[in-house]
């Protein structure tokens, strides 16, 4: 069981994350921990995990978590047995076995007799069996610097088990793999994810904010429609107290205008029946502290009310706002762009695929490359690009204008402001305030503008190349999506999906969230998996 009492955190540059949480977390609870890029979500992970300190309040388990977090930079320079954390018993039973028993050993080996079996079995499951436990971390790809710490799990076999992005990197398969873990499993599970597929797995949705965590007793579907609806909620609230913003607005125009009739009309009374002038002073003086009173009162009521509206329109969501409204390409709908006529590619002396691929790519198409990490599915891309030729068949290409948005979104330049970066965008000669109108659509404020590309998050890059997008003259005639969900928070995903919706153009896609994919139908699938 987890207890989070009074939980704060504070950056080291005084920044606060959160404040006041209390939690609590139940055995065998199946927890999605769900919030806005910059939330806190990796944070009160780690806090959970121990690997930081609240700055106030505390954290209580009666078990020791197993974490498996989102980057893995700082194992690169150890060894797999070091990042699991079971180099020391493997090295023992070694010794043991060898005929080099001593206390020591046995003490440090205790009862894991069968840590060798574990781990083979664990690294079986995964697919890592050719992996060696002396092999160093950096050397490892994205996908199996992950698996290796997901095959911890069956190695430990801890009761509390936090994750925090876990399927970022696994093909299609792995994610099954990992897809029926957290279904099956009786361990207490706290799963940090914008992978929607996953979420719909766990029982029950706490959603982090800086003042809070809310809970929703059901999957993220469940969590879903109690959004929309508390957003409905919301939007009638807005529209009813926009218009008492109003009305206190027109009162308050319509009392003064009244005092000052009243003021007026008093004041010619007084003059035409010859109030000495000391007495006409001390009768003014009143009358301005009256109108000042009245003015107090009824600013007041309005701040309260601009309060209410303000704090309304930040709950609800932003992501009607951001309209691409591609112009139209110029090509028309149809028209075959690319022509893979028998072709296969080779990096070595092997073909990459045990076939030839043939494949015409038109104008209007929606097509999701799907196959395992290696298949040569940003090979195809470039080959389609026009990046690669290939060693077998033929390729005809038109000329097209294509956009490819990966999951770095590298297309932003880390050298630019966010402002430099929007006017580099703009080809068509938008003027400037047309510009930062744009800017403001895509949740950039003013006061950010100055801000470098190199400091955005995932969701913020997306945003700014989303953005550009609605500023080139000419709308791309393909835009390709290498993995462009990896980096991204669930509510940046609704965006980038609203967006991809509304292109008419040509799509080309390569993801493993199918949650997104299914989105986006109808497609076609070229499957590359041998």
């Amino acid at each position: 069981m987890f207890i989070l009492q009074g939980v704060s955190y504070t950056h080291p540059d005084r920044d606060m994350l959160f404040a006041d949480l209390n939690v609590a977390i139940n055995k065998h609870d199946k927890i999605a921990l769900i919030g806005n890029n910059g939330a806190g979500k990796s944070t009160l992970l780690k806090l959970m995990a121990g690997i930081l300190e609240p700055t106030s309040g505390m954290v209580q388990t009666d078990h020791t978590p197993y974490y498996v977090p989102q980057h893995f930079g700082q194992f690169n320079k150890m060894s797999i047995a070091e990042a699991l954390g079971i180099d020391i018993k493997i090295n023992a039973l070694y010794e043991i076995l060898g005929g080099h028993a001593t206390s020591e050993q046995m003490d440090i080996l205790a009862d894991d007799w069968d840590i060798e079996e574990r781990y083979k079995q664990a690294f079986a499951h995964w697919g890592l069996s050719k992996l060696n436990l002396k092999q160093l971390m950096g050397s490892l790809s994205g996908g199996q610097k992950t698996k290796v710490f997901l095959a911890g799990i069956d190695i430990h076999q801890p009761k509390i088990v936090l994750l925090d992005e876990p399927s970022n990197h696994l093909d299609v398969e792995s994610r099954n793999l990992l897809y029926n873990y957290i279904s099956k499993t009786n361990q207490t599970l706290v799963v940090v994810s914008h992978d929607r597929k996953l979420l719909n797995l766990l029982h029950t949705v706490y959603e982090l904010s800086r003042s809070c965590i809310k809970i929703y007793g059901g999957n993220y579907e469940f969590y879903v429609i109690q959004k929309d609806l508390e957003n409905e909620a919301m939007s009638q609230d807005l529209k009813s107290k926009e218009k008492a913003l109003r009305k206190a607005r027109e009162i308050e125009r319509e009392a003064l205008e009244r005092q000052q009739k009243l003021d007026a009309r008093g004041k010619k009374k007084q003059e035409k029946a010859g109030v000495p002038t000391i007495f006409m002073n001390t009768l003014k003086n009143n009358a301005e502290k009256s109108t000042s009173k009245m003015k107090d009162v009824h600013a007041e009521k309005i701040e309260a009310i601009k309060d209410d509206v303000g704090r309304l329109r930040r709950g609800i969501a932003e992501t009607g706002k951001m309209k691409i409204g591609f112009e139209h390409s110029g090509t028309y709908k149809g028209k075959t762009l690319v022509s893979l006529s028998n072709i296969n590619f080779k990096y070595d002396i092997t073909h990459l695929w045990d076939f030839e691929l043939s494949l015409d790519i038109r104008n209007g198409d929606r097509i999701v490359i799907k196959g395992n990490n290696g298949s040569g599915k940003s090979t195809l891309i470039k080959l389609i690009l026009g990046e690669l030729a290939p060693d077998l068949g033929k390729i005809d290409k038109a000329s097209f204008k294509a956009i490819v948005l990966d999951q770095d979104y590298s297309l932003i330049n880390d050298n630019l402001s966010i402002y430099e970066q929007a006017q580099q965008f703009n080809t068509s000669g938008l003027l400037e305030h047309e510009v930062k109108l744009r800017l403001n659509r895509f949740l950039f404020a003013q006061a950010n503008w100055h801000k470098s590309c190199s400091s955005l998050s995932g969701g913020e890059r997306m945003r700014l190349a989303l953005c550009g997008l609605t500023m080139n003259a000419i709308a791309p005639d393909m835009i390709v999506l290498d993995e462009p969900t990896n980096n991204l928070d669930i509510h940046n995903l609704e965006i980038l999906t609203a967006a991809i919706t509304e292109y008419k153009g040509t799509l080309i896609l390569v993801s493993h969230d199918t949650y997104f994919l299914d989105e986006l139908k109808p497609y076609f699938t070229i499957d590359l998996s041998p």
